[in-house]
C-alpha cells in the first residue's frame, strides 16, 4: 500500500512551494505545463485526497478564527474565550465556538462543520478522549495544507503548530511549596489520569516539590480521579472518593488538587469528617474560579490568566493567519501563574 501524503510532502519531494502543488492540482494556468504535470503524476501515484476540512479553510477568508474548547462551564475556558473576543474584535476578526464535550468524534464534527462556515484558522484545547487515543490526524492535515492552528492549556508535542500554555510543573511546586512551608507533613494530590498532559505535569510537580524537601512520595496520597467524575452528575462519588481517602490517611494535614471542584469538593469531605480548615487541613486548588473565590472557606489557589492566555493565543493565530510565509517559526508562549491565598490555608 502506498503511504498517504500530503501536500506539503508533495511540496517538498519535488522542491517547489505549497502553493505551486495547490495551483497545479486544480490546473491553474499560471503553472507551467511541465510543472502541472509533473505534481499531477505525482499526486495520482501516491493516490492524494485533499483535506475537505482544510480547502474549505483554505479557499475563503472572513476574518474568522474558530474555537473548539472542552466544556463550557469551566470558568478557566470561559476566561479564554473572553480574551481571545477581545483581542481578536480589536483586530477586525469575529470569533466562532465550537465543544468537544472531551470527545474525540465531536472535536473532529466541529472542525468540520466550522471550516463548513469558512474560518481562517483554529484555537483549540484538545478533548480528553483524543488525547487518550492520541490520534491527531484531523490536526496534522489541517497544519500540512497551510491552515493554522494555535493550541492552548491541553496541547500535545507531536503537533507542530503554535502553543500558549503554562508551566504546569512549576505551578504546581508553587503549590506543594507552600504548603510545606505551613508545615504540612502528610500532602495528598487529587489529580487527573495520567494521559491528560496539564494533570501528569502538575502530578510531576507535585512529586518533584517532595523530593526537595526530601519528604516520601507515598502512592496512597494520590488520588487519580476517572474522567466521568468531572462532572455534576457524579460530584457525590468523587465526594465518597475522596472521604475514602481521608479515611484510609487520617494523617493526611495538606491536599493539592489540580482543579478547584477537586479542591472544594475535597473541603466539603474532610468538613464532613469534623476536620477544620485550615486548623486541621490545608488546602490549594488550580483556577481561580467562582468556586474558589466564593467556597467556604474562600480556597487557596493557582490562578491561570485565562483571559490573557486568550489574548495571546488570538495573537499568534491572527499573525498566522495574515502571514505570507508558509515557513513561519512555531513557538510556544509560557503564561506566568501566581499562588493566590485564601482562608483555606495558614
Amino acid at each position: 500500500m502506498k503511504r498517504k501524503i500530503t501536500l506539503k510532502q508533495i511540496a517538498k519531494e519535488l522542491g517547489v512551494s505549497i502553493g505551486t502543488v495547490s495551483k497545479a492540482l486544480k490546473g491553474s494556468h499560471e503553472i507551467s505545463e511541465e510543472t502541472k504535470e509533473k505534481i499531477q503524476a505525482f499526486a495520482k501515484y501516491y493516490n492524494y485526497k485533499p483535506n475537505n476540512i482544510a480547502l474549505s479553510l483554505k479557499n475563503r477568508k472572513t476574518k474568522t478564527i474558530g474555537i473548539i474548547i472542552p466544556e463550557i462551564v469551566h470558568h478557566f475556558f470561559t476566561r479564554v474565550i473572553q480574551g481571545i473576543e477581545h483581542l481578536a474584535n480589536k483586530k477586525g476578526y469575529n470569533v466562532i465556538v465550537g465543544l468537544s464535550n472531551e470527545s474525540f468524534d465531536k472535536e473532529v464534527i466541529n472542525m468540520e462543520m466550522l471550516a463548513s462556515g469558512s474560518i481562517d484558522g483554529f484555537i483549540m484545547s484538545i478533548s480528553k478522549e483524543t488525547l487518550l487515543k492520541q490520534d491527531y490526524h484531523h490536526l496534522n492535515e489541517t497544519i500540512n495544507q497551510g491552515m493554522p492552528i494555535v493550541m492552548f492549556d491541553r496541547v500535545v508535542s507531536e503537533i507542530r503548530c503554535d502553543k500558549v500554555i503554562i508551566d504546569d510543573v512549576e505551578a504546581a511546586k508553587k503549590a506543594v511549596n507552600k504548603l510545606i512551608a505551613n508545615n504540612c507533613k502528610h500532602i495528598a494530590l487529587i489529580t487527573t489520569m495520567d494521559y491528560i498532559s496539564v494533570g501528569r505535569l502538575r502530578t510531576q510537580g507535585y512529586i518533584e516539590a517532595l523530593n526537595k524537601h526530601e519528604i516520601t512520595t507515598e502512592a496512597n496520597l494520590i488520588l487519580k480521579v476517572d474522567d466521568k467524575l468531572v462532572s455534576e452528575d457524579y460530584i457525590d462519588v468523587l465526594e465518597k472518593e475522596i472521604k475514602a481517602l481521608f479515611l484510609m490517611n487520617p494523617n493526611i494535614d495538606g491536599v493539592f488538587a489540580v482543579n478547584e471542584l477537586y479542591a472544594v469538593t475535597a473541603m466539603k469531605a474532610a468538613r464532613n469528617l469534623g476536620k477544620r480548615i485550615p486548623e486541621d487541613l490545608q488546602v490549594i486548588g488550580f483556577t481561580d474560579g467562582v468556586l474558589s473565590r466564593h467556597a467556604t472557606p474562600s480556597l487557596s489557589t493557582v490562578t491561570q490568566y485565562g483571559h490573557k492566555i486568550g489574548e495571546v493565543a488570538a495573537s499568534l493565530i491572527i499573525e498566522k493567519i495574515e502571514s505570507e510565509s508558509s515557513e513561519d517559526p512555531v513557538r510556544t508562549v509560557v503564561i506566568e501563574t501566581e499562588l493566590i491565598e485564601r482562608e483555606s490555608t495558614k
